[in-house]
This record gives structure tokens, sequence and C-alpha cells, in this order.
């Protein structure tokens, strides 16, 4: 399955580079596990940030960013099985998990969840 991971990016950041960063890697910290069950992790900054690099915008911040941010991960939703939900609150995430809910994608709240997880 191709698994979208979703958690918290901007939330609760100020749109801090640093803490940007930080919730980046939380959300990575689950790709390997999501691999080794045998699945391809997404996580929609993966794609959003170079298009938004590629739009001109240099941050989150920038107005471009709105037409990018929330749209990419909508896109994805459209290719995914499913859908890896991270403790943590964020309105894009529980955006990706209604859009995953309407479409009929599973959601799971915990690698251990996901078919295939040797836990």
């Amino acid at each position: 399955m191709l698994i979208l991971i979703a958690g918290p990016y901007r939330s609760g950041t100020g749109d801090d580079p640093a803490l940007l960063a930080a919730n980046l890697h939380r959300l990575e910290e689950a790709a390997w596990p999501v691999f080794q069950a045998g699945h391809v992790p997404m996580i929609g900054e993966w794609v959003a940030l170079p298009v938004l690099r590629g739009a001109g915008g240099t941050s989150v911040t920038d107005p471009v960013a709105a037409q990018i941010m929330y749209p990419t991960a909508e896109r994805l939703l459209a290719h995914c099985d499913a859908v890896l939900r991270l403790p943590g609150a964020s309105a894009g995430a529980d955006q990706d998990v209604a859009i995953a809910q309407k479409r009929g994608i599973p959601v799971y709240h915990s690698v251990s969840e996901i078919p295939g997880h040797a836990g």
C-alpha cells in the first residue's frame, strides 16, 4: 500500500523553521516502520515543499503556500491506499483523515495497526 503519514507539521510551531524541521522529522520517523511492513510511506511535505520552492515560495508563510500545502495532500490521497494519523493537533492531518474516511480509505492510528507490521 501507499500510506500517507499525516500529523502535525505547522501546528504549534509559530512557523519557526527549527520547529517545522522537528515536526517533519517526527513524521519521517514513521516512514521506516511503514516501509518495513511492506508498504510505501508518503508524507505530503515531501511533495509540497519542493513544489512550493518551484513556485517561488521560500517558506510555508508565503501566500502561494495556501495553494500548495493542503491541496498536495488532497491530490496524494487520490493515490494512497491508507493514512497513518500520528498523534498531535493538526488541522491538515484532520483534513487528511476526513478525506480518507469520505473516500473509504483505511485510517490507522498506530504503526502496529498496519497490515504486515511485525510488532
